[in-house]
């Protein structure tokens, strides 16, 4: 079974013994995504993936959870997979799938110190590849961008994981349903996810609706709520994929 959604066996890098180690050239091919119809995103990236896909909340609508951009309207179909693999056209790529191979063996790791793995089946052999290390041991170009992008996506792991917090103390999150119909099969519920619940919102105080805004919770919520509209453009995206196969 898959470990952490895409990663089939993250090996943690070793720099002695894994000195001659080398990784697969990157081709920009997302086909290791095609299957996944959400992906978890940072508060920093709302901005940008608001204008592509529904954003949600996963998880309970009580405790935990990360927020996620919603990629497909079925379990197993991402819909910004194209079938060479490429990521659909000026659509913002999640920092989650940007940063694959490469991950961290611990995911509460802090920024300033975290243990950097590669997925193995990434890893090939011979002059082809792509070095992790110089000859003389230290960082090849390669890993040390891995190593800054891995280092800021920690950060903002971090910084969601806040506003996930002041998200659920202030109880606006309510689980959520989506009805799919296609032509061909059988209608479907996706569900599991929450979002903020505007009514509920309505009815904050101006104290504690001051208190989000200066926490910085107030803006992510309103860029997640006009982001739901995007749901129609999913469903749009699916439809011009004409009908489902015959089950």
């Amino acid at each position: 079974m898959k470990q952490l959604l895409i990663y089939e066996q993250p090996m943690p890098i070793n720099r002695q013994q894994h000195r001659h180690v080398r990784i697969k050239p990157t081709l920009d091919d997302f086909g290791f995504a095609r299957t996944l119809n959400s992906v978890p995103l940072t508060t920093v990236e709302f901005a940008e993936a608001a204008r592509d896909y529904p954003i949600v909340f996963t998880g309970s609508a009580d405790v935990g959870g990360m927020p996620a951009a919603l990629l497909g309207l079925s379990q197993d179909n991402n819909l910004f997979v194209e079938t060479d693999g490429r990521w659909t056209k000026e659509k913002y790529i999640p920092a989650f799938f940007r940063r694959y191979p490469f991950v961290v063996a611990n995911q509460d790791a802090s920024p300033e110190n975290f243990t950097v793995c590669v997925d193995k089946p990434f890893v090939c052999e011979g002059e082809g590849g792509v070095k992790l290390f110089e000859d003389s041991g230290e960082d090849a170009p390669a890993l040390t961008r891995a190593l800054s992008f891995l280092a800021d996506y920690q950060g903002a792991v971090q910084r969601t994981r806040e506003f996930m917090q002041q998200l659920h103390a202030s109880k606006l999150l309510v689980p959520r349903e989506l009805k799919v119909v296609r032509a061909g099969s059988a209608p479907h519920t996706l569900s599991g996810f929450s979002v903020v619940d505007e009514t509920r919102m309505q009815k904050l105080s101006a104290r504690a609706l001051d208190k989000l805004s200066k926490a910085g919770v107030l803006g992510f919520i309103y860029v997640h709520l006009m982001s739901l509209s995007n749901i129609q453009r999913l469903s749009a995206r699916l439809d011009a994929r004409g009908p489902a196969p015959p089950q």
